[in-house]
């Protein structure tokens, strides 16, 4: 038997278990990364697994290249619109909050394990992000709600802060083993790690977007892995230039998230397994890094440290940032209380390891502790914390489940699958009453395993798989169409123009946008538009009605075959 024989029957079985224990997250209200970081310590030199690994630079190779997936995978389901919308109090919590956390954390750590203070600052900087892998992860299954401006400020800030830990990690080496000289040497570090980062990312992205729709490649199992390819390209590059690999994946996985690419659906799905497959596979390996014996020896320490950074360090890094930014006491206390600390600092404490530094030992461990801790307390109770603050809100009225969305070559035209809730507004109506977006085109129904040809009769029931060919700026519109009816909530409709055909009533554009027109529910819009011009209807011509603009669009002859509608906010 050949040694990688062991090697992958090992992997195999060490993933498999970590899988399981995902399971076993919701159920035991732990975080999946302290299950994987405990399924690696059990197998472990200390556990029944009684496996050795003691190899630091291979920890360090493979937790690296793990976070650059899960990073990736991170900014590919982040969209453009949570970042604009929150980007200056994330980017101040990802800087600054992550200078004084680790100042004041690395203040503490020094006086509490009586080491120099630039080391005491290094263990700071070590725990000063918190991580994404954690943050995505919870707020997806804990079964809780927030507002779209607080979830999206906790994701932003834990996505886009390892760069700042890092950078703060890398210079204080610098200058306790090198002897650099602090300013601006370090200054200029700084702005190398950000500003490559950020203009690297940028630019593969941007590159990587136009790549993946010109190539054209025989099997489309290889589009994933280009995209994949795409991404490593991002840091390796930056990486090798001197600046922030890890910023830069970020970035590059942002804009191709937020661009349109052949085999999109597909593409994310590969990533997001691809982005488990990476946190497992590092946890585990992490959790064999460590010797759970040695962690009595400093729990005492460790548990102190990890107090100052959850209760006084976060806090304080917090507060003044989100005040600032006009959040609300509630809020700030959340987002002060999901601070979750997870692979990186871990990954970054075996950079003491590496340059060999004194007392680089006791620092990996308290930091392990320190994140066991932080997982554990802070993830468990984050359900319990949101409801006592109250912060949870209801279920969203979320759009039926699209399963797949596929680009038809060149075309600019997308087939969605959309599977029918019970509480969809379509369940019960028929095809014909729908108003759907003009350029859109229902091609299939299967129900119960049954082809059901689409005519204007045909009868929604829940659960119906519907086929459906539409441009993509009509997505939004066909999404408020089949999504769930709430009562008392107004549907947000897209700000561009929505165009139907002109028979649609005026009935079925309220029950299918939640967009009120004034006049008889059972008139048709071209029946509305010739009431209103006596001297008869003109292609362009324009109908205003308390706040909605109704356009003539497209003509035969005399008749009216399409309308525009505009909703003018302001008016209203």
């Amino acid at each position: 038997m050949f040694v990688i024989d062991q090697v992958i029957l090992l992997a195999a079985v060490l993933i498999l278990l970590g899988i399981i224990s995902s399971k076993l997250s919701a159920r035991l209200g732990l975080p999946v990364l302290v299950l994987f970081l405990l399924v690696g310590m059990l197998a472990g030199e200390d556990g029944p697994g009684g496996i050795m690994f003691d190899n630091a630079e291979a920890a360090h190779a493979l937790g690296t290249l793990a976070l650059a997936l899960i990073l990736f995978d991170g900014g590919l389901q982040t969209p453009f619109k949570a970042i604009k919308q929150v980007w200056r109090p994330a980017s101040a919590l990802a800087t600054l909050g992550v200078l004084v956390t680790g100042a004041v954390t690395g203040v503490a750590a020094a006086y509490i394990l009586d080491i120099p203070l630039l080391q005491g600052l290094l263990l700071g900087a070590i725990v000063g992000s918190t991580d994404a892998a954690a943050v995505f992860s919870l707020l997806r299954n804990a079964g809780i709600h927030l507002n779209k401006k607080l979830k999206a400020t906790l994701e932003i800030e834990s996505a886009s802060n390892d760069p700042m830990a890092i950078f703060l990690t890398v210079g204080l080496l610098e200058i306790i083993v090198n002897g650099i000289e602090p300013g601006s040497g370090l200054l200029l570090m700084f702005i190398a790690q950000m500003g490559l980062g950020a203009l690297v990312g940028f630019a593969v992205g941007w590159l990587s977007v136009r790549l993946i729709n010109r190539i054209h490649l025989s099997a489309s199992g290889l589009y994933p892995v280009l995209v994949a390819a795409c991404g490593l390209l991002s840091f390796g590059v930056t990486a090798n230039i001197g600046g922030s690999g890890f910023l830069a994946v970020f970035i590059t996985g942002v804009v191709i998230g937020n661009s349109r690419f052949v085999f999109q659906r597909s593409t994310f799905l590969f990533h997001d397994g691809l982005a488990w497959l990476s946190q497992i596979t590092m946890f585990v390996v992490l959790g064999l890094l460590i010797t759970p014996t040695l962690l009595l020896d400093i729990w005492l320490e460790g548990l102190l440290i990890a107090c100052v950074l959850i209760f006084i360090a976060r806090p304080l890094a917090v507060t003044p940032v989100l005040a600032l930014f006009g959040f609300k006491l509630r809020e700030i206390t959340l987002v002060s209380w999901v601070g979750l600390r997870g692979s990186v600092p871990i990954i970054l404490a075996i950079f003491p390891l590496i340059f060999g530094l004194a007392n680089a030992a006791l620092i990996f461990n308290v930091v392990f502790f320190v994140v066991l801790i932080s997982a554990t307390l802070q993830g468990s109770t984050l359900p319990w914390m949101a409801r006592k603050l109250n912060l949870t809100l209801p279920p969203p009225a979320t759009p039926a489940a699209t399963l797949e969305i596929t680009q038809l070559g060149d075309d600019d035209a997308d087939i969605v699958e959309y599977t029918l809730g019970r509480e969809s507004r379509a369940v019960g109506r028929r095809l014909s009453q729908l108003a759907l977006p003009d350029s859109t085109v229902m091609a299939m129904i299967s129900r119960n395993g049954k082809i059901i040809p689409p005519r204007g009769s045909t009868l929604l029931h829940a659960q119906d798989q519907l086929f459906i060919v539409l441009k993509p700026h009509a997505r939004e519109f066909v999404d408020c169409v089949f999504s769930a009816t709430v009562a008392q909530q107004k549907h947000e409709l897209p700000s561009q123009e929505l165009r139907v055909k002109a028979s649609t009533t005026l009935a079925d554009v309220a029950l299918s946008y939640d967009l009120i027109i004034e006049g008889d529910p059972e008139y048709s819009l071209a029946q509305v538009i010739n009431s209103q011009l006596p001297a008869g209807p003109q292609l362009g011509s324009v109908v205003q009605i308390a706040g909605i603009e109704l356009c003539v669009r497209e003509m035969v002859e005399q008749r009216i075959i399409t309308v525009g509608i505009i909703e003018r906010q302001g008016d209203n």
